[in-house]
């Protein structure tokens, strides 16, 4: 059963690959807003993986996020997902993240509890349209 109080973090160095220039979000060698983003999503869909039951997921749903500060390549992130609501299938997330100088994004995420298989045949019914 899942219950609001739950933390995920994840860490990672940035890397070229993860720069504004290399997602085209931009001209520059810093941490990608939509990398920062990605990691966010991450981070909160592994918090509650291990308490879903089986065949179930999580699908992102909204995203609501600040990039308050540029990263470099090469310095460590940290992103921290707290479950801070449940309400029924609806998982509400508080999400930060901070490099080795201190708050780097913050906002929040909301998913939804999904039965896997059920969700990807109606998914790609729509091809048959």
């Amino acid at each position: 059963m899942l219950e609001a109080g739950k933390t995920f973090v994840i860490e990672a160095q940035v890397t070229e690959n993860d720069t504004a220039k290399v997602f085209g979000s931009g001209e520059l060698e810093v941490l990608a807003t939509p990398k920062m983003i990605a990691l966010m999503e991450e981070a909160s869909y592994k918090c509650v993986a291990a308490g879903l039951d089986e065949g179930s997921s999580t699908v992102g749903t909204y995203m609501g996020a600040k990039h308050l500060a540029a990263t470099p390549v090469g310095m460590k992130i940290k992103v921290e997902s707290t479950l801070t609501e449940v309400d029924g299938r609806r998982l509400v997330f508080s999400v930060k993240a901070y490099d080795e100088c201190g708050l780097i994004g913050e906002g929040d995420h909301e998913r939804f509890v999904i039965f896997a298989e059920k969700f990807v045949a109606k998914t790609y019914a729509k091809l048959n349209k």
